[in-house]
């Protein structure tokens, strides 16, 4: 096995993808319950490397076996790391071409968010469960046009919120859900950090490309707003601004947002790249209980009125969510977080930015 693939033949490969898609795919066979699912990433950015990698060294049920990028120059690098053979080494071109690869289960979706639907849907019309990282899309049209791709080739299609497969965030679901402090009746949520990207190209500060404060961070705050209360806001408005125009001109680096529930519910959430917040606050209509921080790598925390002291667990958060997703996959059940879950997030998103762009009004939902 060759351990590295030159330029050449990197693009030779891309190009050539035309004349080696299958013309149609074998039907789809639940894999058995002791095989390890084997799992593509694709894009190899930061998040894949430092979280996502890693973390399927520790699973269970699902293993690194393949990688696409368009960049072919971190592939030899991947390869000796992670010893993938070149069978399994594929550019954003030659995608569909893992269609032919019994090697490959899932392709995890990392690319920048107004990509995923490309890749998304590629995936899926290749037969392959497709796990798609969040925010799930640039827009509803593209969010929607994914999730019929999965139901149409008969594939498992979850949205990376790793937050929801963390245990101090599932109890405050259930708390929610049984109303363990009565109704909830307030939350409240921020979700930044203080970012710097003076490299224009940054996907963060391109618009076309998904970038912005509100779509990589404020869907923390919108998603906990949600699995909080176990409800879909009805209506919102919000106001995005930016400060360092030097950097954020093009996108927000402020968001400041208000959902409204059934019965008037309120979540009040800000979100930046200005300023670093890590909170997801509840009150009820007997106490309350908070998350603090509610969205960190290195452990989530929190307390109730009652004085209870909820410990962050040590596992790590990646590995975690994609064995709960592999395993609903082997045993035929219902992804853990959906795509229409994905999908009612970017609904609210392109409404706070709508009702930005009016002045800060109501949008209705």
């Amino acid at each position: 096995m060759k351990n590295q693939i030159s330029r050449r033949d990197f693009i030779k490969r891309a190009g050539s993808a035309a004349a080696l898609v299958s013309a149609g795919f074998p039907s789809i066979i639940l894999p058995r319950r002791d095989k390890k699912l084997g799992v593509a990433l694709v894009g190899l950015g930061g998040y894949s490397s430092s979280r996502l990698a890693p973390g399927l060294q520790l699973t269970e049920h699902c293993e690194l076996r393949g990688i696409v990028t368009g960049s072919p120059e971190k592939i030899p690098v991947w390869q000796e790391r992670y010893g993938i053979p070149d069978r399994n080494v594929y550019s954003y071109e030659t995608l569909p071409d893992i269609a032919n690869n019994d090697d490959i289960d899932v392709v995890y979706i990392v690319t920048p968010p107004a990509i995923h639907a490309r890749d998304a849907i590629a995936g899926a019309e290749a037969g392959k469960h497709v796990w798609c990282e969040k925010p799930m899309a640039k827009n509803v049209e593209e969010c929607r046009a994914i999730i019929d791709a999965a139901n149409q080739n008969g594939v498992h299609l979850s949205i990376g919120h790793r937050m929801q497969h963390e245990p101090n965030t599932q109890t405050i679901i259930r708390y929610g859900r049984e109303e363990t402090y009565g109704a909830v009746t307030e939350i409240k949520s921020g979700a930044g950090y203080r970012g710097s990207y003076p490299d224009p190209t940054n996907w963060r500060v391109r618009s076309e490309l998904g970038g912005g404060a509100l779509y990589d961070m404020g869907v923390y705050s919108i998603n906990a707003s949600r699995y909080s209360s176990g409800l879909e806001p009805v209506a919102v408005r919000g106001r995005q601004w930016s400060e360092r125009e030097e950097m954020y001109s093009d996108v927000d680096e402020f968001t400041e947002f208000e959902l409204r529930f059934p019965g008037d519910l309120r979540s009040h959430c800000e979100t930046s790249f200005g300023k670093s917040m890590n909170y997801l606050d509840i009150d009820a209509e007997n106490g309350w209980y908070r998350l603090r921080p509610f969205q960190s790598y290195s452990g989530v925390e929190g307390e109730t009125s009652s004085g209870t002291v909820l410990e962050a667990d040590p596992g790590h958060q990646q590995a975690r969510q994609m064995d709960n997703e592999a395993r609903a996959i082997k045993e035929n059940k219902s992804p853990i977080v959906p795509g229409e879950d994905g999908l009612a997030d970017i609904r609210v998103v392109e409404a706070i930015m709508e009702s930005s762009r009016n002045g800060g009004k109501w949008i209705q939902l």
